[in-house]
């Protein structure tokens, strides 16, 4: 194969992320107790905050703190103390000190593929935190060039085409999120290889085209060493 411009997603593709916000927000469920309202109906309510604050602040455990925080003035049931205000935004803050834990195959398929491509990394969220699970992540050097933005839309995708002088047809978006990866690279005429994750965020959720000639679907990390080499 010809050398290739190989982008990934971070989060949920190279390593893992949303188990820790998941874990984050059964605690803020147990702690919030309500005598009516199950998790499911919970996590409705926190979405619907969610999609308003991450078009103002973005993503992030830091954001997701404040969102925890604005969940449980509105559900709270008994009287609203500080401390636990500050409480319910430490499940969130901890997650800065989750562990980093690479998903299999990732860092010596991401050596391999470096040896005959140019490889992207391309990410959202908070600069700090994002440049900090990058750096922990051993990985960096793997990288011809990382970039964190506030959105992956197709704007964005395209945006990012044209910065580095990158072919479209030989261009792929490598990604677990319908919402983020995929759906957004192929409507900026990219290509793009899925790797589902069943733990993706629910608000990454949508379908991806069950027939598309620039879309390959996969299980996992090390399958994209039979794509690519």
């Amino acid at each position: 194969m010809h050398p290739q411009h190989l982008i990934f997603d971070a989060d949920d593709t190279l390593w893992e992320n949303n188990i820790y916000f998941e874990d984050a927000f059964d605690r803020f469920c147990a702690f919030l107790n309500h005598s009516k309202l199950t998790p499911d109906q919970i996590r409705a309510t926190l979405d619907e905050i969610e999609i308003v604050n991450n078009k103002i602040h973005g993503y992030g455990a830091k954001n997701f703190a404040r969102n925890l925080a604005q969940c449980y003035r509105h559900l709270c049931e008994r009287g609203i103390e500080e401390d636990d205000v500050k409480q319910v935004m430490s499940f969130a803050e901890e997650i800065l000190n989750a562990p980093m834990e690479l998903m299999p195959g990732v860092e010596e398929t991401l050596a391999r593929l470096g040896e005959a491509h140019e490889l992207t990394l391309f990410t959202k969220g908070n600069d700090d935190e994002q440049h900090g699970k990058i750096n922990r992540s051993g990985l960096r050097s793997y990288f011809d060039h990382c970039e964190i933005v506030k959105e992956k839309n197709s704007p964005a995708y395209r945006a990012l085409a044209e910065h580095r002088a990158f072919d479209l047809d030989r261009t792929w978006m490598i990604g677990n999120s319908p919402k983020s990866d995929i759906n957004p690279a192929l409507e900026a005429g990219l290509r793009a290889v899925f790797i589902p994750h069943e733990r993706t965020w629910t608000l990454e959720r949508e379908e991806v085209p069950s027939k598309h000639e620039r879309l390959v679907c996969i299980k996992t990390f090390s399958d994209l060493a039979r794509i690519f080499l």
